[in-house]
């Protein structure tokens, strides 16, 4: 449960239309708009009889790191797509059981990466949730290695 309300961020378009290049057609449209939702609180089902109610904070991720990555993130996404394109294959092919070549990373954020290939779409999750620059590198660097190491 929350608020939601219209966000005119560039990013916020940004990310949605790499990840649905689709809607470029009608996202201009009077009609159209992105939203953002702040989330105060969320019911978690956990299996039969293990339902609760949590507080939004405990849902959402930390606002530093959000900023950090979304900061980052344009640079990052060049940098992967234009020198680091057999990782990406490698990141969908190995790690996330999606077949061919031609994969780009579309948006990242401090909990995964999101990926495209024409139509498909597949998200990446990290092992641990990132905190800047930095971290996000690392985790991108183990992530080729351990799909290098899956093999064919």
């Amino acid at each position: 449960m929350g608020t939601i309300q219209t966000s005119d961020d560039e990013r916020h378009a940004r990310r949605f239309l790499a990840r649905h290049p689709s809607a470029a057609r009608y996202a201009g449209f009077g009609d159209f708009a992105f939203y953002t939702m702040s989330v105060e609180r969320v019911h978690y089902v956990g299996g039969f009889s293990r339902a609760i109610w949590m507080d939004g904070a405990n849902a959402r991720a930390d606002q530093t790191a959000v900023e950090a990555i979304a900061a980052a993130a344009p640079s990052v996404l060049d940098h992967m797509n234009a020198d680091h394109a057999d990782a990406i294959d490698l990141y969908a092919n190995r790690l996330l059981d999606r077949r061919g070549a031609g994969w780009t990373m579309v948006a990242v954020d401090p909990e995964g990466c999101d990926l495209r290939r024409g139509h498909s779409t597949a998200r990446l999750d990290f092992p641990e949730p990132v905190e800047d620059a930095g971290a996000l590198r690392e985790v991108l660097v183990d992530l080729a290695r351990q799909a290098r190491s899956r093999g064919v």
